[in-house]
């Protein structure tokens, strides 16, 4: 599953808005990118996949217990947000791979690099 779902950076070509890079040799681009690419590949990022918020009161949030049920903003089925670096960047769906909860992304979210 994660090899499936890696977003390989030396395959990425344009900027935010998908407009593609200044014009250079193709040759100098395809190992101009690669090779400026790598000094980011082992840079860490939190990935977190949000099922739905809610808002209580800390007098509440101190009654619960174990089996206690929190209703989130999100109904079943809808869509999830997923965060790099606590930036919205795609919203998914959740999936089991064997015993595990994984993500699907299912929309890439663009946003504008002057925000």
């Amino acid at each position: 599953m994660a090899e499936d779902s890696q977003l390989q950076l030396n395959d990425i070509e344009g900027d935010a808005a998908g407009a593609p890079l200044a014009s250079a040799p193709e040759s100098q681009k395809a190992t101009g990118n690669a090779t400026e690419l790598k000094a980011v590949y082992d840079i860490p990022v939190q990935v977190s996949a949000v099922l739905g918020k809610a808002t209580m009161q800390v007098s509440q949030l101190l009654k619960l217990g174990r089996g206690a049920v929190v209703e989130l903003d999100r109904r079943v089925g809808e869509a999830i947000d997923i965060y790099v670096n606590n930036r919205l960047v795609a919203r998914g769906e959740v999936v089991v791979v064997d015993d595990h909860l994984g993500v699907t992304m299912t929309e890439i979210i663009k946003m504008d690099r002057s925000s």
